[in-house]
């Protein structure tokens, strides 16, 4: 029986389990990494573009971070960067609105439906859609920075539109509506 030439080390390795799913192990940051398919060929293209990813630096490790975790340590590390105001506005969002809903999330698992669930859900406690931006921009803020720390490899609060506030109709002043109106701001109550 001839022996099959072993992969180079770092390369990874590949094998099946026992429910027929193809499996891909790698090591990236110490840790082991896995990538999935439905066959050895699909799984080892994966293998390769990953530790290719690893090799270049672009592995994104959340470690195992949870969303009310992860905001915490963004507002801490925000804390000196923005006014004042900016910081608490970002703290009472998270406190309020993100944490009680989004905090046992891992962060690297949050996906746009659960963000677009959470603004329909603000909107149908009574929330305006103001409020329900204002959110969004939080929480935007907030998964862009966790990008550039390369926890995340994307932001998915780009693929979510926040709701739109309604415009406000305009009615103008009829014309007598005007004349009593410059009347009553010259003083002239007469003409009211």
């Amino acid at each position: 029986m001839e022996d099959k030439p072993r992969r180079p080390k770092g390369s990874g390795s590949i094998y099946t389990r026992k429910d027929g799913r193809v499996v891909g192990e790698y090591e990236a940051n110490g840790k082991k990494k896995y990538v999935y398919g439905k066959t050895k060929k699909d799984v080892a293209a994966k293998l390769v573009k990953a530790i290719a990813d690893r090799d270049a630096g672009l592995v994104y490790d959340s470690w195992k971070l949870t969303m009310g975790a992860y905001l915490d340590k963004w507002l801490d590390a925000i804390r000196d960067t923005l006014r004042k105001r900016t910081v608490q506005r970002h703290e009472q969002v998270a406190r309020l609105h993100l944490k009680p809903t989004l905090g046992k999330v891992k962060l690297d698992r949050l996906n746009a439906l659960q963000l677009q669930t959470l603004y329909r859900q603000k909107l149908d406690s009574g929330l305006s859609p103001r409020t329900v931006q204002i959110i969004h921009a939080t929480l935007y803020k907030a998964l862009k920075q966790a990008v550039r720390w390369q926890l995340i490899p994307r932001n998915v609060a780009e693929a979510v539109n926040p709701p739109k506030a309604p415009k406000a109709e305009i009615n103008p002043l009829t014309l007598a509506q005007a004349k009593s109106l410059l009347s009553a701001a010259r003083g002239d109550t007469r003409s009211c």
